[in-house]
């Protein structure tokens, strides 16, 4: 990928797309294929117990997120500290990513409170992580940028996934469940070393007059308060914002469920898991570096009204599969399409917030995100709550596609309109 600053930026472009390697191993290995498989199948009563308690964990740590991300994003704008933001919530992941090698079979409780305070830290690092994504990436690449960090992003993610492989087939033992549950630890170092690069070389704008906490907390509310009642001047991010909402919730919930789907329908054993998320991981990667220069072309709108097509086909075929082989085919499709969405989806908020309220924006990004978050789970549970049948709750999720897709067509595109 060429980019036309010189080498500093090139440096913190690279730097920032690290950071994505770092955290997919999280989203990976725990929310995806690993840990939410074995948490519903080993630690839960049973799997479809497991599964409702865990789309109540995503929905805790959803919620949590969406009160959070636009006041700590209004936050950290207005004291020019992304930076230290950043660092806490990514230390706020870690740790109790780490902490879950402990829970072992039985420890609902334990298990389900560390998932939630490791998943509130790292939905809420991408506040601030993707507010530099304006700052690092020109209006000309933005889109290119977007797509390297969520193509490395994927293909970190399957590194990630074959040495867990290793892991899991061979190289740990297997009394206790040893071999499973250190991915756990893996999933920290991993998160720990590529984070490291956006604290050393990705430069912020100079920091604001430094507030005490509390004064800060109060300005951070003003700010977004005042946002808020401005909004009809930024009448097309809000609108991408709330078209993302209803999209994003559909897209993160076949995402998040579709290795318990996997297992509980078809019976995917730990490691067919891991090999399934290999499969799904190269097929995203190589989609968002492929899509992001048609994105920079084509503009953002076009790119996420494409992926959504896409999903919907994918959510059909997936939910309706009556072969391992054809479902194969659905995940492969929704693989492909899930990083050039959420690339484009941002890099088109990018171009839509002004240039002081970054993370502010991506603030209500986040929050757009996760509010909507709490629907798709929860919808995903009572479905299998009522009607007991996976295929059922897993189209179910087609609703938010089509909703989402209504919403965007509105939003005027800065790469169309300038063309």
């Amino acid at each position: 990928m060429a980019f036309s600053a010189g080498g500093g930026r090139r440096r913190e472009v690279i730097s920032w797309a690290l950071y994505d390697v770092g955290n997919s191993a999280f989203t990976t290995l725990v929310v995806t294929f690993i840990f939410s498989a074995w948490f519903t199948n080993a630690i839960a009563p049973d799997p479809d117990r497991g599964t409702i308690l865990w789309s109540r964990a995503v929905n805790a740590s959803a919620l949590i997120v969406a009160l959070l991300s636009p006041i700590i994003g209004a936050m950290a704008d207005n004291s020019g500290r992304k930076k230290l933001w950043l660092l806490l919530t990514t230390i706020l992941c870690i740790v109790p990513s780490a902490l879950l090698f402990f829970p072992q079979r039985g420890d609902v409780v334990l298990a389900l409170v560390l998932f939630v305070i490791a998943n509130v830290g790292f939905e809420a690092g991408y506040v601030f992580y993707n507010g530099f994504l304006p700052e690092v990436a020109t209006r000309e690449n933005i889109g290119r940028v977007s797509g390297l960090g969520q193509g490395l992003g994927y293909f970190g993610g399957l590194v990630a996934l074959v040495i867990a492989l290793g892991m899991v087939r061979g190289w740990l033992p297997r009394d206790a469940d040893v071999h499973v549950r250190s991915t756990n630890l893996l999933v920290a170092a991993w998160f720990a070393l590529f984070a490291i690069p956006i604290f050393l070389f990705v430069r912020e704008k100079p920091k604001g007059e430094v507030m005490p906490m509390l004064a800060l907390v109060r300005a951070g509310f003003a700010r977004v308060a005042t946002t808020v009642r401005h909004l009809r001047d930024h009448r097309d991010a809000g609108r991408l914002i709330v078209a993302r909402m209803i999209y994003n919730d559909g897209l993160v919930t076949v995402f998040s469920f579709a290795s318990i789907f996997a297992a509980a329908t078809f019976g995917l054993t730990t490691e067919q898991l891991i090999v399934f998320g290999i499969a799904i991981n190269v097929a995203s990667g190589v989609s968002s570096l492929a899509l992001g220069p048609v994105t920079d072309r084509l503009g953002g709108k076009k790119t996420i009204l494409i992926t959504l097509a896409v999903l919907m086909v994918a959510t059909i075929i997936g939910a309706t599969a009556g072969t391992l082989p054809t479902f194969w085919v659905a995940a492969l499709l929704l693989g492909a399409m899930v990083g050039p969405n959420q690339a484009a989806s941002r890099s088109l908020l990018g171009l839509l917030s002004p240039a002081e309220k970054h993370a502010e924006f991506f603030g209500f990004f986040a929050f757009s995100g996760k509010l909507a978050s709490v629907l798709g789970p929860l919808l995903y549970g009572l479905t299998l709550d009522v009607t007991g049948s996976q295929r059922m709750a897993m189209g179910s999720i087609l609703i938010f596609f089509v909703i989402g897709g209504l919403l965007l067509l509105p939003v005027k595109d800065p790469v169309t309109t300038r063309a």
